[in-house]
């Protein structure tokens, strides 16, 4: 989607350009993608000149370079490492960097590639709000994961794949809430569907909080 990899068959269009004859260099600014593997995506000496990296290749000006790198240090909960090198943090520490460096330029379309990995459940709420801040700017947002128990409070569109093709494409309780769906692919559905079937109940509660109502309304009949 920002020209990394050019399509071997057909086209690929992002903001009505063909990215076969678009340099990654262009789209980069507006299509920021976070790898799976943060090993391919961290090289600088320390995590504060990681962020700084693509702001400074951008264009931006010294001060919003400072304001958009402490913005994402502090985000991210990596303040305390802005002077480590990169690679002497955790798997989890660089999963967030990785987020944090993408983030700070401000892309169009973010693409996250299973961004959960090593994250706690803090770390994980942390970027989820993060991701609903940038759904109400108009972001787009992509993210590839395995992790259903992160995507089911997001209630997003869900596309589900299976060997390099779509499988199911619809809102997440019409994919990830029909287990008829996921059952053939080895999609385990959120614990709160399956609280649901166990319950007898059609509803697919989405968070904590609606299933607590869902209990509360078959306890009082």
């Amino acid at each position: 989607m920002n020209g990394l990899l050019k399509p071997a068959h057909g086209s690929v269009r992002i903001f009505e350009t063909d990215t076969d004859s678009t340099s990654a260099a262009r789209l980069s600014k507006r299509v920021g993608i976070v790898f799976q593997n943060a090993n391919n995506q961290l090289f600088a000496q320390n995590v504060r000149a990681e962020i700084e990296f693509g702001l400074r290749n951008f264009g931006f000006n010294e001060e919003l370079i400072r304001q958009r790198t402490d913005w994402a240090l502090n985000t991210f909960s990596l303040s305390g490492y802005a002077n480590r090198p990169p690679m002497e943090l955790s798997g989890g520490e660089k999963k967030r960097l990785c987020n944090a460096l993408v983030l700070a330029w401000d892309p169009e379309i973010l693409i996250l590639d299973e961004p959960t990995v090593g994250q706690d459940s803090e770390q994980k709420e942390r970027l989820a709000q993060t991701i609903r801040l940038l759904l109400t700017e108009d972001k787009t947002v992509i993210v590839v994961t395995h992790d259903v128990e992160f995507i089911w409070p997001l209630q997003p569109r869900v596309i589900l794949m299976s060997e390099g093709r779509i499988v199911a494409d619809g809102s997440a309780k019409d994919v990830l809430g029909d287990p008829s769906k996921t059952v053939g692919v080895n999609v385990v559905p959120p614990q709160l569907v399956e609280l649901s079937q166990h319950l007898g109940v059609v509803a697919r509660p989405s968070d904590i909080f609606e299933a607590r109502d869902v209990i509360r309304r078959l306890l009082k009949k």
